[in-house]
């Protein structure tokens, strides 16, 4: 068997898409799995680093304001679809699986030119762009979120979660002290994670500079683990912040597995990843949704939970004014805590990666 992986971009795409390569692994050791991705974004980085073969395609995606860029992307499509149609052709895939982003476009065109079956991987409560112009193409796609048939045909669509990474999936029962002890955290005290992303988010950075003192109090109950991401480092990790006792900042973080299970409180973006690595965790959150996505599919999936009492939220647009209280309030409030837990518990699909990959083998077969 013979397997294209596309998609790229953003860790959202790509770390979902690594889970289910894992998961094809495990289930067929002989299996040949080919990444195809966009050259200089971050896939081309991750997927050597988790064991797999990758190539890049010269593509990018349309600006939605009238910039010089936008005149190079009839000249970057032709280019991509010329390489992937060379790569398909070399490869002679028997599926191709799409999670999204510019350069699985031009790879699952090809596919559809050429009768091999594609599957799509869609992660958020508002499908992308380059999966909405797939989905008439795809013979399945698996989705995330209920609702999904106001975008999809109802008869493609599985509902299977998104596939999250091994290390957050199989979270053991003993990691909470493990956890704190490798931040070098005290083992009882209230415990806050805020993180932006693997860059970080300058909202949320300053947000937590401006609440600072009322975060961490006057009675020394209180730590932080904080991300701030590797944009943002030299700005924040100075000697008034980074001295403080019961502070960590990090410009980045390996183990999310054991910042969670360190974590009391989560404060993040509503990233559609980072809300399926959270229900897996089974933790408390205030969502900060980024008003910097396209059709702002973040609050989408923020509102998905609220709805269920399953997170709390802050505008972007208020989180310097709102996030200290918030805080605040919600450690001081066990039972609040323990009900957004147990219901964001609920949500989670730990077997995201292994229904997606018995969907993708049962295509195979089938054809």
């Amino acid at each position: 068997m013979k397997a294209i992986i596309s998609g790229g971009g953003t860790g959202g795409h790509i770390f979902p898409a690594i889970a289910v390569a894992q998961e094809l692994k495990r289930n067929n050791k002989d299996i040949e799995i080919l990444f195809v991705g966009a050259e200089g974004k971050m896939e081309m980085e991750k997927v050597p680093k988790a064991g797999f073969d990758i190539k890049g395609l010269w593509i990018s995606g349309l600006q939605r304001k009238l910039t010089a860029r936008n005149l190079l992307f009839p000249v970057k499509l032709l280019s991509s679809l010329l390489k992937a149609n060379a790569i398909v052709k070399k490869f002679k895939p028997d599926i191709v699986v799409s999670f999204g982003g510019y350069a699985s476009g031009s790879v699952a065109q090809i596919a559809n030119w050429k009768g091999i079956p594609l599957v799509l991987q869609e992660q958020n409560s508002y499908p992308g762009i380059t999966n909405k112009l797939l989905a008439s193409k795809a013979e399945k796609i698996c989705v995330a979120y209920n609702g999904m048939e106001k975008y999809f045909d109802k008869k493609k669509i599985i509902f299977t979660g998104n596939p999250v990474r091994q290390d957050i999936s199989e979270m053991d029962k003993d990691i909470d002290s493990r956890a704190r002890k490798h931040f070098d955290l005290v083992q009882n005290k209230k415990t806050v994670l805020v993180f932006g992303g693997s860059l970080g988010a300058r909202s949320l950075n300053e947000a937590v500079r401006q609440n600072f003192e009322k975060i961490l109090g006057s009675k020394d109950d209180v730590q932080l683990i904080w991300q701030v991401g590797k944009l943002y480092y030299n700005d924040y990790a100075i000697p008034e912040l980074a001295n403080h006792p019961n502070v960590k900042i990090l410009s980045f973080i390996d183990r999310m597995d054991l910042a969670y299970a360190a974590a009391d409180l989560v404060v993040s973006r509503a990233g559609a990843l980072t809300i399926s690595e959270l229900s897996l965790a089974a933790k408390a959150v205030i969502l900060v949704p980024s008003p910097n996505v396209a059709e702002d599919h973040q609050t989408k999936n923020a509102m998905n939970l609220v709805d269920q009492n399953a997170a709390a939220l802050i505008k972007d647009i208020e989180v310097k004014e709102k996030l200290g209280t918030k805080i605040i309030e919600m450690l001081n409030d066990e039972k609040q805590l323990e009900t957004l837990s147990e219901n964001i518990k609920k949500l989670g699909k730990p077997n995201a990666a292994k229904d997606i990959t018995k969907t993708i083998i049962d295509i195979v077969n089938k054809n």
